[in-house]
């Protein structure tokens, strides 16, 4: 049994800030026809399983264009992360586990209501001119 969750526009309001209870929401964005999402998709497997108190969820971005354009994909894979429905962190490439673990790690760390403040005071010198 796999554990990620196959991510549509469908579902994406039912998954993301996720369910109730879970903050995070790792997301993969992949294609069946990219190498380097080949590669990659062990690792976020086996991350899946070693922190199943977080949600792992993955983005076919051949089936899901609308969604992947909603999160400005250019390259893939890429991998986002969302906390208490807040991007944290969305970057392209094949992450080595280690660095995987250490990301997630990170991750776990963030203090979201400086996260939020932050987000809060760019949001309000956005609509500044």
């Amino acid at each position: 049994m796999s554990s990620t969750v196959e991510l549509t526009k469908e579902n994406f309001d039912e998954i993301v800030p996720g369910p109730a209870g879970q903050d995070f929401v790792f997301i993969d964005f992949w294609a069946a026809w990219c190498g380097p999402c080949r590669q990659f998709a062990p690792v976020y497997e086996k991350a899946a399983e070693r922190h199943q108190d977080l949600v792992f969820a993955k983005v076919d971005t051949e089936a899901q264009q609308e969604l992947a354009a909603a999160f400005g994909i250019q390259s893939i894979p890429t991998l986002a992360i969302i906390r208490e429905g807040v991007l944290v962190f969305s970057q392209a490439g094949a992450l080595p586990e280690a660095v995987f673990e250490d990301l997630i790690g990170q991750a776990r760390k963030l203090d979201m209501a400086e996260v939020k403040r932050k987000v809060a005071e760019e949001q309000a010198t956005d609509g500044q001119v």
